[in-house]
């Protein structure tokens, strides 16, 4: 018999439950300058071992700032809405044992869980890449995951600072509902996508929406910053659901449930896919010398792609497929085609079929959670070459992300590139071995 010590010794360790992940579209599996504290590629949310939610409670309208600052000085969570100079009303909020609050933004302070920088599009860091004044509002939002099955996450515009308070000023757009309850919109907004049929190889865009601080969902203002709300949105909700894109004007965020991310291709899984692809041994039609993709940590993204072949970076990088965007047929890389002295890699008649356009490297997509299926890596995205499956290559060229305060294009999920207009993908064509 065991003693009472020895079987809770013996018995085996309860897996933290895992209500899903936030993964930040434009970064291949990790930050270029590597995941770092709270500063990463995606955010693991789990559930707390004490319930950290908060839910509304007391209302308050005050007369004077000074007031409002008594009222928020008392260490619980509180919304602030400043209606004027003479009036703000004060909602505080009390503690939820049912809930856990996850906040996301670009401060670094302590309330914030996952520390959000402004996205470079090409893969570049945020950190080494100045940004001259970013969009992502400190405490940009909050997600709300409830601490029982079926574990519903929800999302919610602004975030609590280190006072625990959220603060909308004069200029805020902000309103009081039919019901009574204050509510408002941050400075530029937290829009939300849900794809149509899930995150699933038969996944079509949703339409885009916007988040208020209090959950509610609107149709998108005229400008990213304008002081008008759109329409409430009746039919929808705030629940985040698999394959949910969330954009804070500066980064986008992916939302993967846990069960959306049992399906989806492992690291494992995506190597797999590579060795097959290299174990056919593609040719290039030209050089006839054997091609293979580099795996992402022996070849480093920027090197090798304009590093020539003959260089000191490895067999393996020698070994690079490239591809001409026009027609999507495979190469090694070579100096020869250009259509005039002053072009490097833009402007490359194809000696296959003669077809004119980029002339770029093949990089396979190594962030499993872009992927919608787990079908073999056969299309590169129009003009950054990377490599993934046809129906994910698809899905993503077909989703108009938020670009800046008030554009829109599709972008390739790795390392964010605007995509082509006329052409989001291209089918890889290879040859193989002629021995």
């Amino acid at each position: 018999m065991f003693s009472p010590g020895q079987e809770e010794h013996c018995a085996p360790t309860k897996e933290p439950v895992k209500y899903g992940e936030l993964v930040v579209l434009g970064y291949n599996g990790s930050l270029p300058s590597g995941d770092r504290g709270r500063r990463k590629s995606r955010f693991a949310l789990y559930k707390k071992a004490k319930a950290s939610g908060v839910k509304p409670s007391t209302v308050h309208v005050l007369s004077t700032p000074q007031a409002s600052k008594a009222v928020s000085s008392k260490g619980q969570h509180s919304i602030s809405y400043t209606l004027s100079r003479n009036q703000t009303v004060v909602v505080e909020y009390t503690h939820d044992k049912d809930t856990d609050m996850f906040q996301i933004g670009r401060s670094t302070e302590s309330p914030i869980d996952f520390v959000v920088t402004d996205t470079v599009s090409g893969g570049q860091d945020g950190e080494d890449t100045p940004i001259t004044q970013s969009t992502i509002s400190r405490f940009a939002c909050r997600v709300v995951c409830e601490r029982n099955p079926p574990y519903t996450a929800r999302i919610f515009a602004a975030g609590f600072d280190s006072s625990k308070n959220i603060f909308l000023g004069e200029k805020a757009a902000k309103w009081k509902n039919p019901d009574g309850h204050m509510d408002g919109l941050t400075t530029n907004g937290v829009l939300v996508m849900h794809p149509r049929g899930g995150f699933t190889e038969d996944s079509k865009p949703g339409i885009w929406r916007e988040i208020s601080v209090c959950g509610d969902v609107y149709t998108l203002r005229e400008t990213r910053s304008a002081q008008t709300r759109g329409k409430l949105v009746d039919s929808e909700s705030n629940i985040l659901q698999d394959g949910s894109l969330v954009d804070l004007c500066g980064a986008t965020l992916l939302w993967r449930t846990a069960d959306g991310l049992f399906h989806t291709p492992t690291q494992k899984h995506l190597e797999a896919l590579r060795q097959e692809l290299n174990a056919a041994r593609p040719q290039c039609p030209v050089g006839l010398n054997t091609l293979a993709f580099p795996s992402m940590q022996r070849c480093n993204r920027t090197l090798a792609a304009t590093v020539p072949v003959g260089s000191s970076q490895g067999p393996e990088c020698d070994k690079q497929p490239w591809v001409y965007l026009a027609c999507g047929h495979v190469h090694g890389y070579h100096d020869w085609g250009h259509r005039s002295e002053r072009d490097t890699n833009t402007q490359r008649e194809c000696p296959m079929c003669r077809a004119v356009g980029p002339y770029v490297p093949l990089w396979l997509g190594n962030e499993p959670a872009f992927y919608v299926d787990t079908g073999a890596p056969t299309h590169a995205f129009v003009p950054c070459g990377h490599v993934c499956s046809e129906k994910s290559a698809r899905y993503w060229s077909e989703i108009l992300l938020p670009h800046g305060t008030h554009a829109f294009h599709a972008a390739c999920p790795f390392c964010a590139t605007q995509l082509s207009i006329t052409q989001g993908c291209i089918r890889l064509i290879f040859q193989g071995p002629i021995d």
